[in-house]
Parts: structure tokens; C-alpha cells; sequence
């Protein structure tokens, strides 16, 4: 069976360089400049100037000032775009020489912006500072990659590679013969996320017709390991790029297989490198008080964690994606997993959100939940074995509009996010639920038109 078709002609020799500075919006989106390599002085000297409303737009790029009133109301100030040094990496699929930096709106008096991603990471990783505690964090991004024509179609179909007489292959899960039909995607995957410095570890087929999941080692900075995910998931989509393929982080792409998820995993140091979630042959007390933090605040922030309309076709029974509030130890079906509860490596994994979610608003969800366990002792209640229920009888909603208004109502998320930024995300977000819900479907159309 043919690989992937191999890349197209490389850039000429006489195509210039450039450095994108790039803001991430609500939606986990790249926004940005491109500038020359005359104008890149004006990136370091904080001279990059965009509307502050870039952090507000929705999934279809619309300001809704008539629900923010951030934008034309005010007339559409500018903001400061900043930028994070330390998120400098080269784009190895642009011309050599070429780079992008990760950045911070500010205001026009230097503040970090109330609708920014990055700063509302920061603003928990603040408080672990204060505490003289470092989270340990990992992200596992799951992705489909697709035949380049589902760009023109609008239908998601594998690459031929993995079709036989145009039919899927089937599940793929851990299979080889997959990762090798798509080894010349894959291994331009890890060329570009080591030319980028990204901690790439694993990468293993997953359940799904074209569905991987590259694994990103574990940083003592939790600002970079979200920083890794979102250049991760652009260096999914470019390395499809160049073999005319489609990458998407859709939750659900696809009704008949597997969803995508984001697992994150988590221990906590302190300054003497200590890990403080290791239980050391006791009773893992701390971990289990930080994973009472989360389960306490999962419902609450499931809007983080799935952040769309489809990512609500993630949470059905009887698959991975969990759908009870719950925790285990080295259980897969749970909503907080612990791998592992002594040694250095004592960790938790937060299974909940799927592959759509912005990497900011999910790190400052699950630290902020796990702040709560270190401030409070919590009991998480007894651990969920497979087959078995949560015994509170709590479960994540499967319903978008749901999560918005639990999400309004929050009392934490108000704290975590602050009360101004709580009220426009919840506002652009109930606008989306209620579009999908008046839109009538293709699906809807095929049921009832012949029958009703």
C-alpha cells in the first residue's frame, strides 16, 4: 500500500524569511502578524500592536460587541501584543531562518488583558509560587489526520494509506502497520517538533482511522508544557499541509469512531525538588485531597474542557472519554486517574478534556482545582473500579448549552478567571450553543422529512 504522497517542491532559495508573533484566543486559535526581518525590532520592543478584541472573537471569528462590548463600543482600542522569549522557536516548514514567538495582550497602560489565555495561566501559577510549589505538567495531544479533500468536501475520510478498496482499515489501536503507512507524516511530525525544541516522546496509533497521539515529556513549567500543546497541534497540521493531507483536533470528528482527547498529567514539587503527591508506601493523602479538588470543580469547568458543540459527542458510555465525576488508580475509564502514587513519578492524569480544548484554560482549570486539595484537606470519596459507577452519582453533562449556564453560575470559575472574562466567555459561548441548536441538519433532514 502507498505512504502518503510525498511533499511538494521546497521553497526557493530566494523566499524571504519572517517572524510570526502570535496571541492564542478563547478558542485555542493562533491570531497574529507576519513581519519581515526589518520590522522584527518592533516584536521585541513591544511594539506589535493589535485590537484587543483579537482575544474575544468566536469560533467564526465574530467580535460580538453586542455581547462583550469590548470592541466598537469602545472603538476597537489596540493592545500591546508582548511577546514570551522563551517560547522563540524556529518554523520548520517555512523558509530558513524563519520563526514565531507565543504572546501576552496587554493594555495600552501595560497590564496583562482580562481576556487573555495566557495571563489567566499565570494568574494560578502565581499562587503555587506563592506557596513555593512548581506543578509538573504533560500533555498527550490525540489528532486525526485526513485525505486533503475533506478540506474541499466538508467530509472527513482517512488517508488512502489507511483505506483498502476506499473502506477504513478499522481500529488501529497500537497497530504498526499503521504508524508505517503514515511514517513519512509521522516522522516529519518529530523532524519539525525537534527542529522547534518541543519535548516530543511517544507517538502511537490510536483507536480511529488515522488517529494518533504524540506525547509531550514533562516540563516544571507549566506556561511552556501549554505552550508545547498549541505548537504541537500547528505542527500537526503543517506537516499535513505538506503531504496534502488535513490534521484536525476536533473532538468528534467522526460519528462511528473514537474521540480525541487532551490527557494531562500532574505532580507538584516543591523548591527542594521534593514531589509532594508522593505518598511513600502510605496513604497517598495529598494526592488524593488535590484529585477531591478537581472532581470538585469538574462540572463547573467542563465548558474549558470541552469548549464546543462537538465536543459534547465525546462523552458517551462505554467508551474512554469518562462521563462520571470520579477518580481511580490506574483506571482508564475515570475522569482523574492516578498512574502513579509513589516515587518521584506520583502523578495525577485529568482524562476529561477532549483534543478541542485551549491548553491555557485547561491547565488554569485543573491547577486551579488541584489548589484547593493543598489549601483544604478533601476526600474525593472511595475510588471507582471498572463497570462500577461514581458513588456521588455525579456525571459531566453530554449537553453544551448545560455546561455554559453551570459555568455562568460558578462561584470558582468567577475566582479562577475573573468575573469580567466568566461573563463574555459564558455570553459568546451560550451564543454558539443556541446557533447549533437552531440549526436544522442534514441528519435531521435524511430522519424526518420522509417519514413526518
Amino acid at each position: 500500500m502507498d505512504q502518503v504522497k510525498k511533499a511538494g517542491p521546497a521553497l526557493d532559495a530566494a523566499t524571504p524569511r519572517y517572524t510570526e508573533i502570535l496571541l492564542v484566543d478563547m478558542n485555542g486559535r493562533l491570531r497574529g502578524k507576519r513581519l519581515p526581518p526589518e520590522a522584527e525590532k518592533k516584536i521585541w520592543s513591544g511594539a506589535v500592536r493589535l485590537p484587543a478584541s483579537t482575544q474575544s472573537l468566536d469560533i467564526w471569528g465574530d467580535d460580538n460587541d453586542d455581547l462583550t462590548q469590548i470592541s466598537l463600543t469602545l472603538g476597537d482600542p489596540d493592545g500591546k501584543v508582548i511577546p514570551d522569549r522563551r517560547s522563540h522557536v524556529p518554523m520548520p516548514w517555512a523558509h530558513e531562518g524563519s520563526s514565531q514567538v507565543l504572546a501576552t495582550m496587554h493594555t495600552l497602560a501595560d497590564e496583562v488583558h482580562f481576556c487573555d489565555p495566557r495571563g489567566m495561566l499565570a494568574n494560578v501559577l502565581k499562587r503555587y509560587d506563592a506557596l513555593g510549589l512548581t506543578p509538573v505538567v504533560a500533555t498527550e495531544l490525540e489528532f486525526y489526520v485526513m485525505d486533503g479533500r475533506s478540506r474541499q468536501t466538508g467530509i472527513p475520510m482517512p488517508p488512502a494509506a489507511l483505506t483498502c478498496m476506499g473502506e477504513k482499515n478499522g481500529f488501529q489501536l497500537y497497530e504498526m502497520d499503521a504508524v508505517d503507512n503514515m511514517s513519512d507524516y509521522l516522522q516529519t511530525v518529530r523532524a519539525y517538533a525537534d527542529a522547534m525544541g518541543l519535548p516530543a516522546d511517544a507517538t502511537t496509533a490510536e483507536f480511529g482511522a488515522g488517529q494518533f497521539e504524540v506525547n509531550l515529556n514533562h516540563r516544571p513549567d507549566a506556561m511552556a508544557a501549554a505552550d508545547d500543546c498549541i505548537y504541537l497541534k500547528r505542527v500537526v497540521e503543517q506537516a499535513a499541509r505538506k503531504f496534502g493531507l488535513k490534521s484536525t483536533c476536533m473532538a468528534k470528528p467522526y460519528s462511528d469512531q473514537a474521540g480525541s482527547g487532551l490527557h494531562v498529567h500532574c505532580s507538584i514539587i516543591d523548591k527542594s525538588g521534593t514531589n509532594i503527591l508522593d505518598a511513600r508506601g502510605g496513604d497517598p493523602v495529598k494526592l488524593k485531597s488535590v484529585t477531591a479538588g478537581m472532581l470538585q470543580t469538574m462540572r463547573e469547568t467542563q465548558l474549558l474542557f470541552a469548549p464546543f458543540a462537538n465536543s459534547y459527542r465525546r462523552f458517551q458510555p462505554g467508551s474512554f472519554a469518562p462521563v462520571d465525576v470520579n477518580w481511580g488508580f490506574g483506571n482508564r475509564g475515570t475522569a482523574i486517574r492516578i498512574p502513579e502514587r509513589d516515587g518521584p513519578a506520583a502523578r495525577v492524569e485529568h482524562r476529561v478534556a477532549g483534543a478541542d480544548a485551549n491548553p491555557y484554560f485547561l491547565l488554569a482549570a485543573m491547577l486551579g482545582g488541584m489548589l484547593l486539595g493543598l489549601e483544604q484537606d478533601l476526600d474525593p470519596g472511595p475510588a471507582a473500579t471498572p463497570g462500577q459507577q461514581a458513588e456521588s452519582g455525579e456525571r459531566l453533562t453530554h449537553d453544551f448549552l448545560t455546561a455554559v449556564d453551570v459555568f455562568a453560575a460558578s462561584e470558582f470559575v468567577g475566582e479562577l478567571l475573573g468575573q469580567q472574562y466568566q461573563k463574555l466567555y459564558a455570553d459568546t459561548k451560550r451564543k454558539e450553543a443556541l446557533t447549533f441548536m437552531r440549526t436544522v441538519s442534514d441528519f435531521d433532514y435524511r430522519t424526518y422529512l420522509p417519514r413526518i
